[in-house]
């Protein structure tokens, strides 16, 4: 399934949650705190909301997403993609 996160293609052989997504092509951060320190999902319940990012246009939680085919993903962090 491709997908793009913060403009960046990606390719994912089996499907998963956008928060995996961003664990497997990335360091897992869907976000910068206002110090700047990554912040990555921590419950994985979606009781936190550390995992928030934009998908198509509309905020949601990657831990509670399925990630699909042509799905865009921005996040609020600098450091997604190997970055």
């Amino acid at each position: 399934m491709k997908f793009n996160v913060d403009g960046k293609a990606f390719v994912l052989d089996e499907p998963m949650s956008v928060a995996a997504a961003l664990a497997t092509v990335g360091d897992g951060s869907s976000r910068d705190s206002v110090s700047g320190q990554r912040r990555a999902p921590v419950c994985g319940m979606g009781i936190c909301q550390e995992c928030r990012v934009m998908i198509d246009g509309v905020r949601r939680l990657a831990c509670q997403t399925p990630c699909s085919d042509g799905m865009s993903i921005s996040t609020f962090s600098s450091r997604v993609g190997g970055e």
